[in-house]
């Protein structure tokens, strides 16, 4: 109780309340960006938190996150182009209010919706990640190699449409992994003769080039698009109490199941929205107004795309296993910061960890602030031409690689995986999984030669414990989990077919 008072007296210090702030405001303008990303914004922002207190830079980054979810929907409502997958939902209904002039109050549902998610979601963090964190102190060496299977092989497989492909990405980024020096001989593996490659693939770089230098090319290998025709609107941002009270039973609902998406790692945010925006519509007195403009259609996807925010922090912050891509990003902000995932964030860091928290809820206030007040500002964003998009997110990606280690080999780095993000995007393979590979990896093949060498060469110990047979039993049904997602994706289509959007 103590570490949650200290982290909320220090969230609204006037320095973390400024960063949020701001941090929010670029949130929403990377998401009001059709073909941005949020995990691109929070890996550019990593190497500016790099040098902030780890409470601060933590707290900017669940800014971004939150601010590129509902930043989205901007675009989404007025030129029915979705400026991040997750909110391909709301352009159902949202651009169709759009067309009707009712603009303001879609992007005003958008935002309360996306508020209430958030918000409550926040609780899931308080209630649940420290319970799950206790889990985690059972773990040995063996458990902790089958916690890095179960993590790839749940995120690989259910982030993708095909298993294969994402598997091969695991398998991608666990050879990547391998480069540094060997953890229990000490010796040099693939370095190439490059000192700066013994303590590993530089973590910043290589996310920087997955997820923005990658983006560059694939920008720049397009047409240059041009401008979406944006609709000016005058009606009032602001629901009334009749309006709120109507999308209210809505929202709750959507965050439950937003958040229960969240704390399953590797359904994501798109689901979480469009399976928002089904049971909305089944649950609905007015089902013949969903697809022509209805607000509870849009309060079913918003509030469901953004409690997924909070809960997939539940498994980043307690067992290491981001619940998406963007949490993928954030927990490499984690450990460039010194913090590994597990119970030393609730007890050694529980100060940090719980103003992290409480950030959470402040970052998501200002959310419903910038939305209310200053929309109709961002959606002007969303009509910025590729060619000036490139140049920005190529010198912010060559800008913060360096800034790191002040190392051009940084620089190098960066470029290579960013060639190397430009294929796997191309092949569609998984970012994600790369990425959760390059940080598991390690943590597995320590578990297992620990653990080998604490039985004496003998596999037996792999198996001994409670705790590892289920995560071996997950790390089984995890490989089944693309069959699951794919009868989602399906309904999800579906869904959209009823209006053609977008979704880049």
């Amino acid at each position: 109780m103590n570490d949650i008072l200290f982290g909320f007296a220090t969230a609204l210090n006037w320095v973390n309340l400024i960063a949020a702030f701001f941090s929010v405001a670029i949130g929403i303008t990377i998401g009001a960006l059709p073909g941005l990303s949020a995990a691109m914004g929070v890996a550019l922002l990593i190497p500016i938190t790099f040098g902030m207190p780890a409470a601060t830079g933590l707290v900017v980054l669940a800014g971004v996150y939150c601010g590129a979810i509902f930043g989205g929907s901007i675009s989404a409502i007025l030129i029915k182009t979705p400026g991040t997958p997750a909110a391909a939902a709301t352009a159902l209904d949202g651009y169709e209010l759009t067309l009707k002039g009712k603009a303001g109050k879609a992007l005003g549902t958008a935002v309360i919706a996306s508020f209430i998610g958030g918000v409550l979601s926040s609780i899931s963090l308080y209630l649940f990640a420290p319970t799950l964190a206790k889990l985690a102190l059972k773990f040995g060496p063996a458990e902790y190699f089958w916690l890095s299977i179960f993590g790839l092989t749940i995120i690989a497989g259910a982030s993708t449409k095909s298993l294969t492909k994402g598997l091969m990405s695991g398998a991608i980024g666990l050879m990547i992994s391998t480069i540094g020096m060997d953890p229990m001989l000490g010796t040099p593996r693939f370095t190439l003769g490059i000192p700066q490659l013994l303590s590993g693939v530089p973590f910043t770089a290589s996310l920087i080039g997955l997820f923005s230098m990658s983006q560059v090319l694939n920008l720049a290998e397009k047409k240059i698009k041009e401008s979406g025709k944006l609709i000016e609107f005058d009606d009032k941002v602001l629901l009334s109490k009749k309006e709120i009270i109507k999308i209210l039973p809505t929202c709750l609902r959507s965050t439950i199941i937003g958040n229960l998406i969240g704390i399953l790692p590797g359904a994501g945010a798109s689901i979480a929205s469009f399976i928002g925006y089904n049971e909305a519509r089944r649950f609905s007195k007015n089902k013949d107004d969903f697809g022509k403009g209805s607000i509870e259609g849009i309060a079913g996807a918003e509030a469901a795309n953004n409690a997924v925010t909070g809960g997939s922090l539940i498994p980043t912050f307690t067992l290491g296993i981001p619940g998406e891509s963007v949490t993928a990003v954030l927990l490499g902000g984690l450990l460039i910061q010194g913090l590994q995932p597990g119970p030393d964030l609730f007890t050694i860091h529980g100060k940090i960890t719980y103003t992290f928290f409480a950030g959470f809820i402040v970052v998501n206030v200002f959310m419903l602030i910038l939305g209310l007040t200053s929309s109709k500002y961002f959606a002007k964003i969303s009509r910025v031409p590729d060619n000036y998009l490139i140049p920005i997110i190529f010198a912010l990606s060559v800008i913060g690689s360096y800034a790191i280690h002040n190392q051009v080999v940084d620089v190098f780095i960066m470029f290579i995986f960013g060639i190397i993000g430009y294929f796997i995007n191309k092949f569609k393979l998984n970012s994600a999984a790369i990425v959760l590979a390059l940080i598991l990896g390690p943590i597995g093949e320590a578990g297992l030669r620990r653990s080998l060498i604490l039985n004496h060469g003998s596999y037996s110990i792999l198996f001994s414990s409670g705790v590892s047979r289920v995560l071996i039993a997950l790390t089984v049904f995890s490989l089944f989990s693309p069959l699951i997602m794919n009868k989602l994706e399906k309904k999800s289509e579906n869904i959209s077919e009823l209006k053609e959007i977008p979704v880049k």
